[in-house]
C-alpha cells in the first residue's frame, strides 16, 4: 500500500517562500515553527533540490506519445508522498555529495511511480491519491506501457548519474519488486501467512527501493562504506514505514491516508495487524479464512484487531525496525542532514499518533 501522507504533498514552494537561504543545520523551533513539523522541517533543509527535482519529474514523465504522456501527468499531478526524492537528497548530502541532486532524486521516483501504474492494473484498484486509478480511465495496457516508460527512464537516468555499482543495485531492487508484487498474489487470502513471509514481502516491494534512493549519492560519491549504512538505514526504515501504513489501515481516515479504512482487509491483503491479531486469536484466523470478508463485516474486524493489542504490537516492531535503521546511520559523519534522516526515521512511525 501506498498512502500519502498531507504533510508531504504541501507545496515545496510555499516551503521556501520568505526562506531564500540555505538553512545551515536543524535548529531548534522557534515559537512560529512551533506547529511545523520535524518533517517539514527536514524538507526545508532540502527546500532547493526538492522544487527543482519536483520540475525535472514533470518534464521526465513527457512523452512524445500523448496518451503516455496524459496518463504519465495524471498521476505526477495527483501529488504523493516524494519521500523518495527526499530521502535521495538528504542521504547524498549526509555522505558529501555537494553536486546538483534533481536528476538523481528522480530515479527512485519515476521506478515508484512506474510501479504504481502497475499495482494498480495487478489488484484492479479503484482509487490513487483520491483520483480513480489510472487503469480505471485509460484501459490497463496502456497503464502498463505507461509504466513501463517510468521504469525506462529510471534506469536511463540511474546509468547516466549514479555509475555501475548503483545501477546493479537499482537493477535487483526492481526483480525485488516485481517478485515482491507475484509473492503477495500467490498469498492473496492466504491465511496461512506468516511474520516471515510478510516481511519478506514487504522488504522487496517496499524497502529495497527506499534503501537504493538513501544510499544513491553515496554510491555516485564512490563512498562503499556510507553507501552500506545508508542502505541499511534505508531498508530498516521502509519496513518500518510500511508497518506503519499497514496499521493506518485499521486506524486511519480517507481525508489523511487518501484510502478508506480497511481497504487492505477487503482486498484480501493480509497485514502485520491482522497477522499479529491471528496469531493471538485463532478464532479470528477460522472466521476470516472462510473468505474475504463482506463490507458489512469490515467494521466489526477492525475493531476486533484494534482490540487485540496488534496495533501497539505493529507499531513497537516498527519502532525496532527505526532503532536498527539508526544504528547502521551513525556510522556516518555528524552533519544536519544525517540528522534529518534521523529525524525522519522518527516521524514516519510517530505520524499515526
Amino acid at each position: 500500500t501506498n498512502t500519502p501522507s498531507p504533510e508531504l504533498k504541501i507545496s515545496h514552494a510555499k516551503l521556501v517562500q520568505g526562506q531564500k537561504t540555505r538553512p545551515t543545520g536543524l535548529q531548534a523551533p522557534s515559537h512560529t515553527e512551533a506547529a511545523i513539523s520535524p518533517l517539514l522541517r527536514c524538507i526545508r533543509l532540502v527546500a532547493d533540490d526538492m522544487e527543482a527535482a519536483e520540475n525535472e519529474l514533470r518534464q521526465l514523465v513527457q512523452s512524445a506519445l500523448p496518451v503516455v504522456d496524459e496518463i504519465n501527468k495524471y498521476l505526477v499531478t495527483a501529488g504523493g508522498k516524494r519521500l523518495r526524492p527526499l530521502l535521495t537528497a538528504l542521504g547524498a548530502r549526509a555522505a558529501g555529495d555537494d553536486g546538483d541532486l534533481c536528476r538523481l532524486m528522480c530515479v527512485g521516483e519515476l521506478l515508484h511511480l512506474g510501479s504504481l501504474l502497475h499495482d494498480d492494473v495487478v489488484d484492479d484498484g479503484v482509487e490513487r491519491r483520491g483520483r480513480p486509478a489510472a487503469h480505471r480511465i485509460y484501459g490497463n495496457p496502456a497503464a502498463v506501457l505507461a509504466g513501463d516508460v517510468c521504469l525506462a527512464r529510471s534506469l536511463c537516468l540511474a546509468s547516466e548519474l549514479a555509475g555501475p555499482v548503483a545501477v546493479q543495485h537499482l537493477s535487483e531492487a526492481v526483480v525485488d519488486m516485481a517478485e515482491g508484487e507475484v509473492i503477495q498474489l500467490m498469498h492473496l487470502g492466504d491465511m496461512s501467512l506468516d511474520l516471515a513471509t510478510y516481511t519478506d514481502i514487504i522488504q522487496r516491494k517496499s524497502a529495497r527501493l527506499i534503501a537504493w534512493c538513501a544510499a544513491a549519492g553515496a554510491w555516485r560519491c564512490e563512498e562503499p562504506a556510507y553507501a552500506s549504512a545508508l542502505e541499511r538505514f534505508g531498508t530498516e526504515v521502509g519496513i518500518a514505514f510500511q508497518i506503519t501504513d499497514d496499521v493506518l489501515d485499521y486506524i486511519g481516515e480517507k481525508r489523511l491516508t487518501g484510502k478508506r479504512r480497511g481497504q487492505d482487509l477487503a482486498e484480501g491483503k493480509l497485514t502485520l495487524p491482522l497477522v499479529l491479531a491471528m496469531e493471538q486469536n485463532a478464532g479470528l484466523r477460522e472466521r476470516i479464512s472462510r473468505g474475504l470478508p463482506s463490507p458489512e463485516r469490515i467494521p466489526a474486524l477492525i475493531e476486533e484487531v484494534c482490540r487485540s493489542g496488534a496495533i501497539e504490537q505493529a507499531l513497537l516492531m516498527a519502532q525496532e525496525r527505526v532503532e536498527h535503521g539508526l544504528s547502521a546511520l551513525s556510522e556516518l559523519p555528524e552533519s544536519p542532514w544525517r540528522d534529518a534522516l534521523s529525524e525522519i526515521a522518527h516521524y514516519l512511525v510517530e505520524r499515526v499518533s
